[in-house]
């Protein structure tokens, strides 16, 4: 194999497939991407196993074909050091040359044939949903999926297609978010997707894609990608179970002044007390040590009595900072119990802190 890449585009390449790489042990071939120069195309691919993605362009110049593997990380080293021009990546023998004029650097190939082999679309069955829509929502929700919950279907998100929608939701215990995207389907499932995957989607993809799925896997395609993830495999919690009925108050908040009004209080403390009163909401840190952060937003509540609620401040700024409108809404019954905020097709349900 030999091929002539521009620097810019094989950098771009091998930094999205960074992620996707074996960190801990090189000995792995999944420590390795693989790249195939054929048919006018070069596609080069990583994975640990779990999780992968491939690349195909047309935008290489292939001298003759092959296929060959390297180290990730280290042939990524390598291109960030040379220039903006034109790079030559060649399999000689047991190795890869990666040249540029005057510049000569090797790598150790595994044999390609030993490379983990990608699931495939056929026989799997395929959603449609709109991309940009889903987007959105894992990016409403990621922020309450935990990272490293011994109950292994907490650390993804819930994938729940019915009928007329799909909600996907996430949770670390403390707090639940869903977000709805409207859809007509002839079959309802339910699917659990790893955190890393939700993250690396996002970062992806912004245009048309196609979702296929079986139990095992869920692969996402468009023009220029190939990702697939492996499944989590368990029961997610029964999520509509802890999303209150009803509320006693339910009161219109304006995003920009609330986060405003937060974040002066995060100075101090990041746990805060939240005074409900009639014509003004007040702020105060939950802080010891004589050290106190204080603030007032002016605002009709059409309460009658106050209502005080403590509430970690980086779940309420999570939520708010995904409003897209200029308000939202937070509906409360207990100062102990769970209250809920909630915009248009996005809500979460977080539980207050108990003192």
């Amino acid at each position: 194999m030999k091929i002539h890449v521009t620097k810019q585009l094989l950098e771009s390449i091998l930094i999205n497939l960074q992620a996707f790489l074996e960190k801990k042990d090189a000995s792995q071939i999944t420590s390795h991407v693989f790249i195939e120069a054929k048919n006018n195309q070069v596609v080069i691919k990583a994975t640990d196993s779990e999780i992968g993605l491939l690349v195909h362009t047309e935008n290489i110049n292939i001298e003759y074909e092959g296929t060959v593997t390297a180290n990730g990380k280290k042939l990524l080293d390598i291109i960030r050091i040379l220039k903006d021009d034109e790079i030559t990546l060649e399999k000689i023998e047991n190795n890869l040359l990666i040249k540029q004029n005057k510049s000569k650097f090797k790598l150790p190939i595994f044999n390609f044939t030993n490379y983990p082999v990608f699931p495939v679309v056929a026989n799997k069955s395929k959603i449609s949903l709109d991309s940009i829509s889903l987007i959105k929502a894992l990016k409403n929700i990621s922020s309450s999926i935990d990272s490293s919950n011994p109950k292994f279907e907490l650390n993804g998100a819930l994938l729940n297609i019915k009928n007329r929608k799909t909600e996907l939701v996430g949770t670390d215990t403390r707090r639940l978010s869903i977000s709805s995207i409207n859809n007509i389907s002839e079959n309802e499932l339910s699917l659990i997707i790893p955190k890393k995957a939700i993250m690396e989607i996002q970062k992806l993809f912004i245009d048309t894609i196609d979702i296929y799925y079986d139990q095992t896997n869920l692969i996402i395609q468009n023009q220029n990608y190939y990702f697939f993830t492996r499944l989590i495999n368990g029961n997610f919690p029964n999520y509509e179970r802890i999303i209150p009925k009803e509320s006693k108050y339910n009161i219109t908040l304006p995003k920009k002044e609330m986060i405003d009004a937060i974040k002066m209080i995060t100075t101090i403390s990041q746990e805060i007390k939240i005074s409900f009163l009639k014509n003004t909401i007040i702020f105060n840190s939950l802080a010891s040590d004589n050290i106190e952060a204080k603030t007032e937003l002016l605002l009709n509540t059409g309460l009658e009595n106050q209502f005080d609620l403590n509430v970690n401040s980086r779940y309420m700024l999570d939520f708010i900072n995904q409003v897209d409108n200029n308000q939202f809404e937070i509906l409360l019954n207990e100062p102990t119990l769970p209250f809920v905020l909630k915009d248009t097709k996005f809500i979460t349900v977080i539980m207050p802190i108990i003192i």
